[in-house]
């Protein structure tokens, strides 16, 4: 049976995302949100992808670059962590990961293809752990991370940034 993360279990910044997560089906949470995320960014107008809310804020289309880009990173955490390989992880830096990411050259339609294909990747990846695997934990960034952390911090970080999406890149002035 499934538990949610104590707050020994990750970075005190990650607080902001675990708390949005509800409940204790995380692998569901994981499948419910990928179908969710994708509706939405299905309905984003191409004009609306190069939008930015203010000066220096990332286009929507970056947001959703930083969303998978961050998956990414959690996720091998999390399988890095849960197959008990030695050895700490790096930190990675947001914004050199966007700079480097070649987002404008990145068909939206082929992000939303990695979306639903890495998403399904991250659950069945953590679908298949057992109790063992998910209270296995790693040093990234200098910092203790469970597995069981990782995935709550993927679904309240994937949350986060559609809120933010809604508020601040869909709404109409």
């Amino acid at each position: 049976m499934q538990r949610r993360p104590e707050s020994s279990e990750y970075f005190e910044y990650y607080e902001t995302y675990v708390k949005q997560v509800t409940g204790t089906d995380i692998v569901g949470a994981l499948r419910r949100q990928n179908h969710e995320s994708r509706e939405l960014l299905a309905t984003v107008s191409p004009d609306r992808l190069d939008f930015r809310y203010a000066p220096g804020k990332w286009s929507l289309k970056e947001v959703v670059a930083h969303v998978l880009d961050t998956e990414w990173v959690f996720a091998s955490r999390a399988l890095h962590f849960a197959r008990a390989v030695p050895g700490a992880l790096p930190g990675v830096d947001q914004d050199d990961m966007i700079a480097a990411g070649n987002v404008a050259g990145r068909p939206y339609a082929a992000m939303l293809t990695e979306w639903n294909h890495l998403r399904e990747a991250s659950a069945l990846m953590f679908a298949s752990l057992d109790d063992a695997g998910w209270d296995r934990t790693g040093i990234a960034s200098g910092k203790l991370f469970t597995v069981r952390a990782l995935a709550y911090i993927i679904v309240g970080h994937e949350r986060h940034h559609m809120n933010v999406i809604r508020e601040r890149y869909l709404r109409e002035p």
